[in-house]
């Protein structure tokens, strides 16, 4: 049976988000060009681009949007080198691509954090969810030391960033995903919560993890793992591309991995 782009792009809908707000479209190609393979990634950086292209992909469902954005402002970039290079690439390319942002995010739960959490093997310890976090109780403790490893382990991470006494005890944990780490989150979820450690992706350094330096040095044994804000988001895009299979089995569909942005010295 002949799959169209959009037909692709309705299975991954969610109906109850307003489309005139959604960040959420086809930022390239023909929504009626038939569906050769797929690629899912958490963002189309222009190596994802050219991996794609290799494996014969012709559209990519992207998470993040592709222009240093969120809501993918590309005005400021229209005689910017590397846009033009990175537009030209996915011209010459002709890969069709969808942003999912919002409707993963919004299908009546978090499609993202309930992967992540999923990753971590935590979903029968999640005791409530809602759109910004989720909040657990492990039914036994573990030090941060063992929870850093678990992570590392479970999402095949090479380090983590943190705050706190590795021998802190964790067991009541709050998991937010992807730049969701604002104090304006945090901060009313370990005190409401009586959380002993928070897991983010990403936040102003200045704002929750200077929270939980004053808890720790006030005697409070809090804790914060930072993820970073692709790696928080990963497990759910991978989630994204099993779903896809199983809609579509007779079209290849690929996760690419992009590397990671950072190292360390």
């Amino acid at each position: 049976m002949r799959v169209r782009i959009r037909d692709v792009i309705d299975a991954l809908k969610t109906p109850a988000i307003d489309r005139e707000k959604t960040v959420d479209q086809l930022l390239y190609g023909d929504p009626d060009a038939e569906v050769k393979q797929i690629a899912v990634t958490f963002l189309a950086s222009a190596r994802v681009i050219e991996e794609a292209r290799k494996l014969g992909v012709n559209l990519i469902i992207t998470h993040e949007g592709i222009y240093y954005s969120h809501f993918d402002r590309s005005e400021m970039l229209k005689s910017d080198p590397v846009y033009l290079s990175k537009h030209k690439l996915i011209e010459d390319s002709k890969i069709a691509i969808f942003r999912n942002h919002d409707h993963v995010h919004l299908q009546g739960y978090d499609g993202i954090t309930r992967a992540l959490v999923a990753s971590l093997g935590w979903v029968d310890y999640e005791l409530e969810s809602s759109f910004v976090s989720s909040v657990l109780a492990l039914d036994k403790a573990m030090s941060l030391r063992e929870v850093i490893s678990h992570i590392k382990k479970s999402l095949g991470l090479t380090y983590v960033r943190y705050i706190g006494n590795p021998e802190t005890s964790c067991r009541r944990i709050g998991v937010l995903v992807g730049y969701r780490g604002g104090g304006e989150n945090v901060i009313p979820l370990v005190a409401g919560q009586e959380l002993d450690l928070v897991i983010y992706g990403e936040g102003p350094e200045w704002e929750s993890p200077e929270y939980i330096k004053d808890a720790i040095f006030l005697g409070m044994g809090k804790a914060l793992i930072v993820l970073g804000h692709a790696e928080s988001e990963i497990p759910g895009m991978e989630q994204m591309a099993k779903k896809l299979q199983q809609i579509y089995p007779d079209i290849p569909v690929h996760f690419i991995r992009d590397e990671g942005i950072f190292k360390l010295i």
